[in-house]
C-alpha cells in the first residue's frame, strides 16, 4: 500500500469525470443533486445504486486505485492491485424524510388533467398540492423535459399518519395511490478508511470517491442484488469508472457508482436482452434503455444519495461483470440515439419482455394520461384474418385471442419461449383463499377482470367473497397479489363444483410483463425479418423518430 497525503485542490486531475461535473469540492452535491450533470465526453453522468444499508462496505482495486476524502481532514490515499479497503460510517444520523400520499403522477404538458385531479380532490374535502420532480435540460440543441407533476395529500409529515391516509384513500375512493417520500433534510456522518492492514487510515465528511487506474473496474465485495425476487443474493461485482462510499438515507454505508451514460448503457442492455440476439435488436434496446434513464433522471430515487436503482424498478444494472462484446458494439453503433414524438418530448421508451401478440396503453397499466408514443399495437405482420385483433382485444374476445396462438412476433423470435408466449397458473382455493386474505374479503367466490385495454390487459381485479367484496387496482399490483403473474393478459377459469366452493382457480393468459413501447422479444423476431432498429423503434413507439444528441 503507498499513501500519499495532499489537499484536494492540488490534485484536480484525480477524478476527470467528477471534476467535469463540478464535484470533486462537494461529490454530496453530485449525489444528492437530483439534476443532469454531464461527463467529458458529452454524455450525462449518472449515479447508480451498488449497494446500501450497510455496516460496512468492501472493495477490492483490480489495478491502482486513488481514494479521495473531503473535509478537514482531506487527503488521496493510493492502493495497489489486489488490496482490499473497508469502509464504515461514524455518527451516522439517518436523513429527515416527510411522508405524504402521492394520487396522481402527470408529464408536463397534461395541465388540463391536473387541474381535473386536484379539482376532484378539492371536491372530496383534501387540500391537495404539486410537487414538480425532474427537469428540463439540453443536449446538443435538443431540449430534454421529462418534468412531472406529482399530486400529494398531506403536509410532509410521519410515516405512520401518511399510511393511515392512505389506507383510508384507498378503502374510501378505491383510486391507485402510493406513498410518496420527500427529503427534509439529508443525513449526516463520516465515512471511515481502513487499508488493508485494516488501520483507520482516513475519514471523509459524508463521501469518499474511490477511483482505478486507466480501465482497470473496481470490485465491490457482497452486493446484496435482486431484491425481492427468487435470484436474490450476494455476489462480487466489478464497476466501471468512480465508486463513491457514502451515508445513506438511513444512515449506513452505501456504495454508488458514478460513470457516463454509455458506459452504464454497457452494464445495462446485456442485463435486459440476449448478448446473442441480432445487432438490430440489441440496437433497439439500447436506444430504449438510454430513453429510459433519460426520462428517470430526477423523477425516481429523490430521497436517496442516487439517480436510479441497479434494479427493475429502475434498470437491471451488474456492472462490469454483465458486459458483452456484442452489446458493446451495439451501444457504439446507436451512440447517443434518442427517441423524440411528434411534440418534441423525449419518449419515455419503456419496454417489457414478451408482449403476447399485441402491446398495451400506458393509461391501462399505470393510470397515467394517454402517451401518444405509448399506444398499444398489434405485434404480428400480415395475417388479415386477425383484423379483429388490432385494433382491440375486447374483454370477451381475450380467450378467443389466447386460444388462437396469435403469430405475434415474440412467437416467431428463435429467442421465445413458449411458456412466457402462453402460460397457465393453477391456484388451489385455500392458496388463493391465502393470498387475498388481507383484502378481508373471505373464501373467494368470484374473480372478474376490469378495465381492460387495447391488449385484453385487466387494470382491475374484482374479487368477492364470504366476508365481503374488493377491488385490486393496477396491472403491477394484480400480478403482485398472484404471486408475480407473468401478465395481466389473462382469461380465469373456476374448478369446482356448480353448486359448491370453488376447488380452484385457473389463470390461462399470455405475455410476460407489463406490455407497455417495445416488446423485446419482438424486436428480436423484427430484426430476424430483416428489420432495422430504426423502423423497430417506430413500430412500438408509434411512429417516434431517433435522434442523435451527442
Amino acid at each position: 500500500m503507498r499513501v500519499l497525503l495532499a489537499l484536494l485542490s492540488l490534485v484536480p486531475a484525480l477524478l476527470p469525470a467528477l471534476a467535469h461535473a463540478g464535484a470533486l469540492d462537494d461529490p454530496l452535491d453530485l449525489l444528492w443533486g437530483n439534476r443532469m450533470r454531464f461527463a467529458q465526453d458529452g454524455s450525462p453522468l449518472v449515479t447508480v445504486r451498488i449497494d446500501e444499508g450497510k455496516d460496512e462496505l468492501s472493495v477490492l482495486a483490480q489495478g491502482a486505485i486513488r481514494i479521495s476524502s473531503v473535509g478537514p481532514e482531506a487527503k488521496v490515499l493510493l492502493g495497489d492491485a489486489g488490496e482490499r479497503w473497508r469502509f464504515r460510517i461514524r455518527g451516522g444520523v439517518a436523513a429527515e424524510l416527510g411522508y405524504a400520499v402521492q394520487v396522481a403522477d402527470l408529464s408536463f404538458g397534461h395541465e388540463e388533467a391536473v387541474r381535473a385531479v386536484v379539482e376532484r380532490w378539492e371536491g372530496r374535502g383534501f387540500d391537495p398540492r404539486l410537487v414538480t420532480v425532474g427537469g428540463v435540460f439540453g443536449i446538443a440543441g435538443r431540449v430534454i423535459d421529462n418534468r412531472r407533476y406529482a399530486v400529494l395529500l398531506g403536509a410532509p409529515g410521519g410515516r405512520a399518519s401518511a399510511e393511515k391516509l392512505l389506507e383510508e384513500v384507498r378503502s374510501s375512493f378505491g383510486e391507485a395511490s402510493v406513498l410518496y417520500t420527500e427529503l427534509v433534510r439529508r443525513p449526516r456522518g463520516e465515512v471511515e478508511i481502513y487499508d488493508p492492514a485494516g488501520r483507520l487510515v482516513g475519514v471523509s465528511a459524508g463521501a469518499a470517491v474511490i477511483e482505478a487506474e486507466g480501465k482497470r473496474g473496481i470490485t465491490v465485495l457482497q452486493v446484496e442484488h435482486d431484491q425481492g425476487y427468487a435470484s436474490h443474493g450476494r455476489s462480487d461485482r466489478s464497476y466501471r469508472g468512480q465508486v463513491v462510499i457514502t451515508v445513506d438515507a438511513g444512515g449506513k454505508a452505501a456504495a454508488v457508482s458514478v460513470l457516463p451514460m454509455e458506459e452504464l448503457l454497457r452494464g445495462i442492455v446485456p442485463s435486459e436482452i440476449f448478448a446473442s440476439a441480432p445487432s438490430e435488436a440489441l440496437q433497439a434496446q439500447a436506444v430504449a434503455a438510454r430513453g429510459e434513464v433519460l426520462a428517470k433522471i430526477g423523477v425516481r430515487h429523490r430521497a436517496d444519495p442516487y439517480l436510479l436503482c441497479p434494479e427493475q424498478h429502475c434498470q437491471v444494472y451488474k456492472g462490469l461483470s454483465g458486459e458483452h462484446r456484442r452489446t458493446d458494439e451495439a451501444i457504439a453503433l446507436s451512440r447517443g440515439e434518442v427517441l423524440f414524438g411528434h411534440s418534441g418530448r423525449l419518449v419515455d421508451s419503456v419496454y417489457s419482455s414478451t408482449c403476447g401478440g399485441h402491446t398495451e396503453n400506458n393509461e391501462i397499466v399505470w393510470g397515467t394520461p394517454p402517451d401518444p408514443n405509448l399506444r398499444g399495437v398489434p405485434d404480428w405482420i400480415g395475417h388479415p384474418e386477425l383484423q379483429r385483433f388490432e385494433e382491440k382485444v375486447s374483454r370477451q374476445d381475450v380467450a378467443a385471442f389466447i386460444d388462437a396462438r396469435i403469430p405475434g412476433m415474440c412467437a416467431q423470435a428463435s429467442f421465445s419461449r413458449a411458456d412466457k408466449f402462453r402460460w397457465e397458473r393453477r391456484f388451489s382455493a385455500a392458496e388463493l383463499n391465502g393470498l387475498v386474505a388481507g383484502l378481508g374479503v373471505g373464501k373467494v367466490i368470484s374473480l372478474v377482470p376490469g378495465g381492460v385495454g387495447v391488449s385484453g390487459r385487466a387494470s382491475t381485479l374484482s374479487i368477492t367473497g364470504t366476508a365481503g367484496a374488493a377491488t385490486v387496482e393496477g396491472e403491477l399490483v394484480i400480478r403482485r397479489l398472484l404471486k408475480n403473474l407473468n401478465s395481466s393478459l389473462f382469461v380465469i377459469e373456476r374448478e369446482g363444483p356448480e353448486d359448491g366452493p370453488a376447488t380452484a382457480w385457473v389463470f390461462r393468459g399470455g405475455g410476460w410483463g407489463h406490455g407497455v413501447g417495445m416488446c423485446q422479444m419482438g424486436a428480436i423476431g423484427r430484426a430476424e425479418a430483416g428489420h432495422d432498429h430504426a423502423a423497430i423503434l417506430r413500430h412500438y413507439y408509434n411512429g417516434a423518430e431517433l435522434f442523435r444528441i451527442y
